[in-house]
């Protein structure tokens, strides 16, 4: 049982003093929560509010926050020239008011404050990598939008920008649900919306939703100009590429922007706070971010919520093919195949327990060389990778009745920008592996005459930034000063305890 509200409200002053102590500035980039509404930063500069309106005011001393451009950093040499901003006044901070009263909307799940990371700061020891995300940053939050093919704007790569929650919105009206449907079972709307403006001509036949997990938008999108990345650079030549990508919920991890982007509402509403974090009610720390508890994702999923699977269901009559299919994602209520299913049906375990049925990622098709093997992650991301490229083929072997709505998730990216950090070579190899697979994917569907048929929306979850070797440390111990019990989640999500 938590404390009340004055002792919690209390219990965070005393922590955000000790948080943003100047000793920890190079590794707390801000803290940040919402009380009574209003939405609060600071870190040892100063701290401010965002009222109603979204203005921000300062409460005392410098403003942290550099600015809220969701621009920032553009064109792509401006975050190559400054890749991991020394100070939160150098950055930017899109949306913020908006994403942080998302997050902290949840009275059973929110935690009291959430310490956000520096973009410099590596914690390998508390689970960090060396490419890292999470942070309420433009970079970190930057996931890139490609739209292509039928009922899609030629518009190419374009000087804008949109959020991670409209693009479940969009694919539910490429798949032919009606805007005045886009709301949530209470019959609320989204906090997402349709990107209509780049949607025009014939509606497709089938929309096919890609999400390259962690791919880095900046460099996504440099290495398709520079011809490195032939497929997706065929998808943005019939189709639209955003340069501003789209902007990520906070936190910008995994499960909680997979579940932003398939329901359309941030994690106030759908109720996956992070990749870990702590419910009230239960008692429990909650790990929906694991391939033992992927396949259990829509047990956290709030009463309220509907995926996009749901809202297309509503306007597609049953029979015949499915109707929509959900390939290596965990956020997958109401499609009619998925690999959860496949996962559910075989295992209570789940996924770790088939490992034995993934095939050899060294004779993967789509390895450049064996080099990154070693590294667990990236090696497990192969395997998956491969496997749902298969699905894929076998869902889409004759087009003419493949789903409507397909939802084809890949991992590898995310563990090549843990692993090496954005632009490493590490990084750069999963992005050209991904494309591979999505260039046999194409040829294939270009050679049943069906190519012309599909729409196709490409993103990812979130963006990264690179940490940085020399600094490391840890809040831990100015936490532990307060006197007062409290779980540490994440880390970087405060809960005060009894």
């Amino acid at each position: 049982m938590a404390p009340g509200p004055e002792v919690r409200a209390a219990h965070r002053e005393k922590a955000v003093a000790a948080l943003c102590a100047p000793e920890l500035a190079p590794i707390v980039d801000l803290v940040v929560w919402v009380e009574d509404g209003t939405a609060y930063a600071a870190n040892h500069l100063g701290r401010v509010r965002w009222d109603d309106d979204d203005t921000r005011v300062v409460e005392h001393g410098t403003d942290p926050i550099g600015s809220e451009d969701p621009m920032a950093f553009l064109p792509y040499e401006r975050e190559v020239a400054d890749p991991s901003p020394e100070l939160s006044t150098g950055n930017s901070y899109p949306y913020a008011a908006a994403r942080l009263r998302s997050f902290f909307a949840d009275a059973e799940r929110s935690p009291d404050l959430a310490v956000v990371h520096t973009p410099r700061h590596r914690f390998l020891e508390a689970g960090g990598h060396i490419g890292e995300h999470g942070s309420l940053d433009v970079i970190q939050s930057r996931a890139p939008l490609v739209l292509s093919g039928a009922g899609v704007a030629r518009a190419g790569l374009v000087d804008d920008h949109a959020r991670l929650v409209d693009v479940g919105p969009t694919l539910a009206v490429l798949a032919g649900v009606p805007e005045a449907s886009l709301t949530d079972a209470d019959g609320e709307p989204l906090d997402g919306r349709a990107l209509t403006t780049y949607l025009e001509g014939t509606p497709p036949r089938h929309v096919v939703g890609i999400l390259w997990d962690g791919a880095a938008s900046g460099d996504l999108l440099h290495l398709a100009e520079s011809g490195e990345l032939p497929g997706l650079a065929r998808l943005i030549e019939r189709g639209t590429a955003l340069r501003g990508g789209a902007v990520a919920e906070f936190p910008s991890v995994t499960l909680t922007n997979h579940t932003a982007i398939l329901t359309g509402v941030g994690p106030g509403r759908h109720g996956v706070m992070g990749n870990v974090y702590f419910d009230r009610v239960t008692g429990e720390t909650v790990v929906p971010n694991d391939e033992t508890t992927w396949h259990r994702s829509s047990e956290w999923l709030k009463p309220s919520v509907r995926t996009v699977f749901e809202m297309v269901h509503d306007v597609v009559e049953p029979g015949g093919p499915p109707r929509t299919a959900s390939i290596n994602e965990a956020i997958e209520r109401g499609a009619d195949y998925s690999t959860m299913q496949l996962i559910r049906a075989a295992s209570t375990d789940g996924a770790g327990s088939l490992d034995d049925l993934l095939p050899d990622p060294e004779r993967s098709p789509f390895l450049a060389g064996t080099s990154f093997l070693e590294d667990r992650y990236y090696r497990w991301g192969v395997r998956v990778d491969d496997v749902g490229l298969d699905q894929m083929m076998q869902l889409w072997a004759d087009p003419a009745t493949a789903p409507r709505l397909t939802w084809w998730a890949h991992v590898v990216t995310d563990a090549g920008h843990h692993g090496g950090g954005p632009r490493s070579e590490m990084a750069r190899d999963t992005l050209r592996q991904s494309d591979a697979r999505l260039v046999r994917f194409l040829d294939h569907l270009e050679e049943h005459g069906a190519l012309d048929d599909v729409a196709f929306v490409l993103t990812a979850d979130h963006g990264f930034e690179g940490s940085l070797a020399g600094v490391t440390g840890s809040w831990t111990a100015a936490l532990d000063g307060l006197g007062v019990p409290y779980r540490d989640e994440g880390p970087g999500l405060v809960y005060f305890t009894d």
